[in-house]
């Protein structure tokens, strides 16, 4: 993953927007209509030319109609190549929605899409950004079996920066409730050859969350590549939900953050 894809998965979730945060996988469930949720988090990528982190980075994601949200995502970016100065500012920003058109039944998943853009708001000189925008577009389903709970997909990214190349993505995720307050999940994620002389990269990644109340919550995950690219990755972040008793998500059973009623991207 270059800078920009590493903001975009590990920055914003489903935001993943892009990502089930904690998570690179994106889930299918938007949050509730008028209800809202916000991030502030940090990421790490580390490589064997250097480490790329985001600190401190936020999301808010707002329900703007029935089973529609639309998500911005704002990463402050730390570039600290091997043998070169380390950078600091203002990251690329993305923007995205999430359209789930199918609902989860107890035979069936639901199903949603998520088209996203990444806009050169960074300084890609320092490399702290891409230098052109470029788009994300996946669909993505879930199902839910009482304390389990499995979800994944895949899209493409398209993306006209000098030096990068288009590819296909895709992720699949597994998790499970312990009790009322913890959720822990492992996923793995995959993509093509995303730049001129890169290879295809997998990633295995684990993590979870752990729930301080109904609208509060800490999500946590780390990885590591098994094939391609050599790459060290990790989330750490806080999760709030505004508009309800629950999390604000449109699906009790069908959210990476929590099934006991909370979720998170």
């Amino acid at each position: 993953m270059r800078r920009a894809e590493v903001v975009s998965v590990l920055a914003l979730s489903s935001s993943q927007a892009v990502a089930g945060l904690p998570f690179l996988t994106e889930d299918p469930v938007p949050v509730d209509y008028t209800h809202s949720e916000a991030y502030v988090f940090s990421t790490y990528d580390g490589t064997t030319g250097g480490s790329d982190t985001n600190f401190p980075a936020f999301e808010y994601s707002y329900g703007v109609l029935p089973d529609i949200q639309l998500t911005i995502g704002v990463p402050f970016s730390r570039a600290a190549p091997d043998g070169g100065p380390t950078e600091w500012g203002l990251g690329d920003v993305a923007i995205g929605v999430k359209y789930r058109f199918v609902d989860e039944t107890d035979t069936s998943p639901q199903v949603a899409v998520v088209p996203m853009a990444v806009l050169p708001t960074g300084d890609s000189n320092e490399g702290l950004g891409n230098g052109k925008t470029w788009w994300r577009l996946q669909v993505c389903l879930q199902k839910s079996w009482g304390e389990w709970t499995t979800y994944g997909g895949g899209g493409y990214v398209i993306n006209p920066a000098d030096g990068e190349k288009n590819h296909a993505f895709g992720g699949w995720l597994l998790q499970k409730e312990l009790g009322e307050k913890w959720m822990l999940g492992g996923e793995v994620f995959a993509r093509g050859k995303d730049a001129v002389g890169g290879r295809a990269t997998t990633l295995l990644n684990f993590g979870g969350s752990f729930r301080f109340s109904p609208d509060f919550k800490l999500l946590f995950s780390a990885g590591h590549s098994v094939s391609g690219e050599n790459h060290t990755i990790a989330y750490l972040g806080l999760w709030w939900g505004f508009g309800g008793e629950e999390d604000g998500r449109q699906s009790g059973t069908g959210s990476p953050r929590d099934r006991s009623g909370l979720s998170q991207q």
